[in-house]
């Protein structure tokens, strides 16, 4: 794994290195760090609510759906230890993102960029966890492995009348085992991986219809690796497949979200950069035009602000900047 992903990070620095040469030195994290932390308060407060939202939907009862004798047939496979144990889930899906982000900020010193990948994908496997966990306690579905949380000595034990479970097994196991659905393991990955797959399809612009066919090798690995870890999740019978897909299907869905409220679709010809950025340069020029003798309210040289192209359409509106510059 190891090996693979500093591959892909050699591959990235090859490929930024052909980027566009704008300025992004002068917008740095001491430069510029507090005030773009500062405009962006209230998110970073919903931020640890959520987080104090997400402890509560672990910490409370899940549903107890009803089990019966005759359901025991699909739901007695061997409990078994998991191939990608929980304290490894957050490395996979926060860390390593993080890692490849903090590589673009040291290559390009744009603290945008930095702020708003990392706000973004925190944000992105947060919710996922929060609805993957809301979830998993409203439906309350047993894992694969249940009559082995149920019963640890083997002999199964039902209410004579309803023929419910009457589980005899360590509580914390059974309530663990009425979270199959769905998985957390695999929406996690996807949320966070996929956030990446996105970021990096942007800033080698994979689709800029060039055919370099290459570049889906650098959006591909991240995918590949959360589809890996859902199907761990099946092998192990921590989950039923219908588990694994719904959660891949929600950490997709939540990361696409969330890259798109700070990023331009990967396929735009400004995909490379936030919506900040751009949105930054435009009042800077603006300002430059309108007091050619005062400075603007940020530091920006002007050969960053000729390589930026302002529609006339969005110009009353603070500037749609494009990148005008020559793509590789």
């Amino acid at each position: 794994m190891f090996v693979s992903m500093t591959s892909v990070l050699l591959m990235l620095v090859q490929v930024i290195g052909k980027m566009p040469e704008i300025q992004l030195g002068t917008h740095t994290v001491r430069s510029h760090g507090v005030k773009v932390a500062r405009t962006h308060m209230h998110d970073w407060l919903i931020f640890l609510l959520l987080v104090v939202i997400e402890i509560v939907l672990n910490v409370i009862e899940p549903f107890h759906r009803f089990v019966g004798k005759d359901m025991m047939t699909d739901l007695s496979y061997p409990l078994k230890s998991n191939t990608v144990p929980f304290w490894a889930v957050p490395i996979v899906a926060v860390l390593l993102p993080l890692a490849v982000i903090s590589v673009y900020y040291f290559i390009r010193r744009d603290v945008y960029d930095l702020h708003h990948a990392i706000l973004g994908l925190l944000y992105s496997v947060l919710i996922t966890g929060v609805i993957t966990d809301a979830i998993k306690d409203a439906v309350g579905r047993p894992r694969p492995d249940f009559f082995w949380r149920c019963f640890p000595d083997g002999k199964g034990k039902f209410d004579p009348i309803t023929t419910d479970v009457m589980c005899t097994g360590v509580k914390s196991v059974i309530k663990e085992g009425h979270k199959s659905f769905p998985s957390g393991h695999t929406s996690w990955s996807f949320a966070g991986l996929g956030f990446l797959a996105l970021y990096l399809s942007g800033k080698v612009r994979v689709f800029d219809q060039k055919g370099h066919v290459a570049k889906l090798c650098i959006i591909f690995f991240p995918l590949l690796f959360a589809a890996l870890v859902g199907i761990s999740r099946v092998d192990d019978y921590w989950h039923h497949w219908q588990d694994v897909f719904a959660g891949g299907l929600i950490g997709l869905v939540v990361a696409s979200f969330c890259y798109l409220q700070f990023f331009p679709p990967p396929y735009d010809i400004d995909g490379w950069g936030p919506h900040a950025y751009f949105q930054m340069l435009a009042e800077s020029r603006s300002g430059a035009q309108s007091t050619s003798n005062t400075s603007t309210a940020l530091i920006v040289r002007q050969s960053e602000l000729e390589n930026v192209f302002i529609d006339p359409q969005h110009s009353n509106e603070g500037g749609f900047v494009r990148d005008s510059t020559p793509h590789f």
